[in-house]
């Protein structure tokens, strides 16, 4: 199948000590990639670079046959969509922080649908009366929810997950799993990156894996 998204000699350098260079990565559709790496080695680092928030030291990023340099950005991040393990939600109702991508010109196409919002908190075992809960008072858990859900809502091409679990229980975790390869399924022109400190999980998530720095 063609490659989605590519990395070609990537480098990267903080602080005078090198993180990765010649990195290269192709990402077919259908594909699930595992991130691995110790602390420090820059996989976050990366999934930015990847999502154009960061420009790249040297190396060139391509997706669906375009060098990033071509794309406008905002329609770029549309369709690469990077997943926060930290997110930053608006104030208000979570229903409010999942509606308000769809405000952006880039997403005029797109009509928010309240039935996959339940439908994915479903999947993840949340009632829908969530959605009318403060996003000021959710745990950590619950807010890196929400964030993948506003990511899934939107449609995008490539997902970049960035410990997208790290504050779940198990449970849950495996549903929030269940749901990205569902959602993966859903038309076979998707992939994923994600990151993972995990063994297990990173087995679990995908079936290739980059492993940055020393071995994980």
């Amino acid at each position: 199948m063609d490659v989605i998204l590519s990395a070609q000699a990537l480098r990267c350098t903080v602080g005078g000590r090198m993180l990765w260079h010649g990195l290269d990565l192709s990402v077919r559709a259908g594909e699930r990639w595992a991130i691995a790496g110790p602390s420090g080695s820059g996989k976050s680092l990366l999934l930015r670079t990847l999502a154009g928030l960061v420009t790249p030291q040297a190396g060139e990023i391509g997706f669906e046959g375009r060098p990033l340099t071509a794309w406008h950005m905002p329609e770029y991040r549309a369709r690469v969509a990077y997943v926060m393990q930290r997110p930053a939600l608006p104030e208000g109702r979570v229903k409010e922080a999942l509606v308000a991508p769809f405000a952006l010109r880039v997403h005029r196409d797109k009509p928010y649908s309240d039935e996959a919002a339940r439908g994915y908190l479903a999947a993840v075992g949340i009632d829908a009366a969530f959605l009318e809960q403060g996003t000021g008072r959710l745990s950590g858990g619950e807010a890196q929810i929400v964030n993948l859900l506003r990511a899934l809502l939107i449609a995008p091409r490539v997902l970049l997950l960035d410990e997208p679990t790290a504050a779940l229980d198990p449970a849950r975790t495996a549903c929030v799993e269940a749901l990205v390869q569902a959602w993966l399924r859903e038309t076979g022109e998707r992939a994923c990156l994600w990151v993972s400190h995990d063994a297990t999980q990173r087995a679990r998530v995908g079936d290739h894996e980059l492993t940055l720095g020393a071995a994980a």
